[in-house]
């Protein structure tokens, strides 16, 4: 039924569309005669094309999960505390742009650096087409700067994977067994002092046939870290089906899909030069601190559009 009312309203706003151009045309002979009506008909125009454009990038939105939320897991690579806190940038980057179109972003799980920055985390971003939009941002991230944490201050290479994907519905998607289920439970690490928890709040979940292990420690209840977690296990289940098929039709083309760390998408340079620039659509910005900012509507609007008449 959701689906449904979904196709509808898409087929409501392609035929609101239609009729606001017939409009227009019908109102271009008037313009032809009465100059009064030219502003008029131009600023109709600009407003279709407007709408019209916006509604063509929609039309990359191909895939049923793309109206869903989005769970991305974020992980450091090699480079120690360079890395780490690259890792952390980028995780605040990604809750600027939540919070700047109005999504509710959420941390679902974070493993902090021994020095600074994160060894990982887990974000949701809630709302409409988060999905659709965020996939844009699955790859690698690659940081070229000047070292805040080397005595040198020597130019550093850092790269961080940024894993997204949609979120699981319960028993729709996934249905894990109990007895494909492992549970364990520890103390959540803490900052020491009162902090440190005196119960095994933290959960530890390991789904037996494919090995996957999620883990969560944020909350202070085991019953709502159980719950965090098992979401995170059915979202990472789907995606490891989405995953599968992809990779199907990619062999059935002929292609080769190039995953995990081999895949970078985007370079972000903030020395000896200022420049961010995507690998796949060559869209580039020449203001990283804006784009660090969460002002990444540039990059996915032109992955979208790439994305625009491709065979699935």
């Amino acid at each position: 039924m959701r689906q449904l009312a979904e196709q509808k309203k898409l087929v409501e706003k392609w035929r609101a569309l239609e009729k606001r151009i017939t409009d227009i045309t019908e109102m271009l002979p008037l313009a032809e005669e009465e100059a009064s009506f030219l502003e008029e008909v131009e600023s109709a125009i600009v407003a279709a094309t407007s709408q019209l454009e916006a509604m063509e990038l929609e039309a990359a939105f191909s895939s049923e999960y793309d109206v869903r939320n989005a769970i991305l897991a974020i992980h450091a690579g090699a480079g120690g505390t360079e890395a780490q806190d690259w890792a952390e940038m980028l995780m605040r980057m990604y809750l600027r742009w939540a919070e700047r179109h109005g999504y509710k972003a959420e941390v679902l799980d974070i493993s902090s650096g021994e020095e600074a920055g994160i060894k990982s985390a887990t974000i949701t971003v809630n709302g409409g087409d988060a999905y659709g939009y965020l996939k844009s941002e699955h790859g690698v991230h690659r940081l070229v700067r000047l070292s805040p944490f080397d005595a040198d201050h020597a130019r550093h290479t850092s790269f961080v994977l940024v894993e997204v994907m949609p979120e699981a519905e319960a028993n729709v998607d996934v249905n894990i067994k109990p007895e494909d289920l492992k549970i364990d439970t520890f103390r959540s690490s803490g900052a020491g002092g009162q902090n440190v928890q005196k119960t095994s709040t933290a959960v530890r979940l390991t789904h037996l046939p494919t090995g996957l292990v999620v883990t969560c420690q944020t909350e202070r209840s085991q019953h709502q870290n159980k719950e965090i977690a098992l979401k995170i296990l059915q979202t990472r289940l789907l995606n490891l089906e989405l995953t599968k098929r992809a990779e199907e039709r990619a062999r059935l083309k002929g292609k080769r899909i190039s995953a995990g760390w081999g895949n970078q998408i985007r370079s972000y340079v903030l020395h000896p030069y200022k420049m961010v620039k995507d690998h796949r659509t060559d869209y580039q910005s020449g203001d990283p601190d804006a784009v660090l900012d969460g002002e990444l509507d540039g990059f996915i609007t032109a992955y979208l559009r790439s994305l625009v008449g491709q065979e699935e």
